[in-house]
């Protein structure tokens, strides 16, 4: 049987980073963004929805909904890949832990963070090198997405920015951020190895030594098109950490306006 974990972190703050980086060890498979969580919710839609499964025993039902998850998700990867261990990528997991927990008790849930004010830029800077593709955020004959504050805006209100941020607020104020492991994307380029055995000890399993910090190979391929003008999937074969722009890119007064509306988040991943 396989051992899923699950990687559910925020946008532009190295997900597919730390996924190649475990794809290293020949005994995991990294998914690029996973539709296995879709199945999983829409088979649970379908569970809370279906009159002829409403009509039957309710404890026997939920069970048979729990094992037919459990045993979809082993079907899923047994006819993708023959590795032991599996990361599962999507935003959604974090969000869902309780429903993971009935499912396999204890799931182990990575969640790569980045200062915000990060993210925004590296979302700022994709749209600016995009001029050319349509980026279905402005409409000037409404005024909407016009300046950049705006856009901030539009991203902190939707996806995929504001509705991660909410989710990762509300795990922290459910007390599942506790059952997670966070790693700061600033801490991983930094201290690669630390956090990398971090996230070993975390998953209880031995640290692989031969991880390479200096020559990343991409293992995960994801279809950026999909993603519009912010799908950026594409890593750096040096692993060095750039310099933080956002004063830049943003201005000092809107990095601090993002920095005063999301203290929490400063507050509880100490950054400063």
């Amino acid at each position: 049987m396989k051992k899923i974990f699950f990687n559910s972190s925020l946008p532009r703050s190295g997900s597919t980073l730390i996924s190649n980086l475990i794809a290293q060890n020949p005994d995991f498979y990294c998914t690029p963004t996973s539709g296995l969580g879709d199945l999983i919710l829409n088979a649970k839609n379908t569970y809370a929805n279906s009159q002829a499964i409403i009509s039957q025993d309710k404890l026997a039902m939920e069970q048979a909904f729990l094992g037919f998850c459990r045993a979809g998700m082993q079907g899923f990867f047994n006819n993708i890949t023959p590795k032991e261990f599996i990361v599962d990528k999507s935003r959604d997991w974090n969000i869902h832990y309780n429903l993971l927990n009935m499912l396999n008790e204890n799931p182990k849930i990575v969640c790569m963070v980045r200062d915000v004010r990060s993210v925004y830029s590296s979302m700022e800077k994709n749209f600016r090198k995009n001029p050319h593709r349509e980026n279905h955020i402005q409409n000037p004959q409404q005024l909407v997405g016009t300046t950049l504050d705006k856009r901030i805006n539009i991203w902190a209100d939707g996806f995929p920015v504001g509705i991660s941020m909410d989710r990762l607020k509300d795990c922290i104020q459910q007390g599942i951020a506790k059952k997670m492991l966070f790693i700061r994307y600033e801490d991983l380029m930094q201290n690669p190895e630390i956090e990398m055995k971090r996230l070993y000890e975390y998953f209880e399993l031995p640290y692989y030594e031969s991880h390479d910090f200096e020559n990343i190979t991409q293992h995960t391929q994801e279809n950026d098109l999909i993603h519009g003008i912010y799908g950026d999937h594409t890593l750096r074969q040096k692993f060095e950490m750039q310099p933080d722009d956002y004063n830049e890119i943003l201005g000092y007064e809107l990095s601090q306006s993002i920095k005063n509306t999301y203290k929490w988040f400063y507050d509880y991943f100490g950054y400063v």
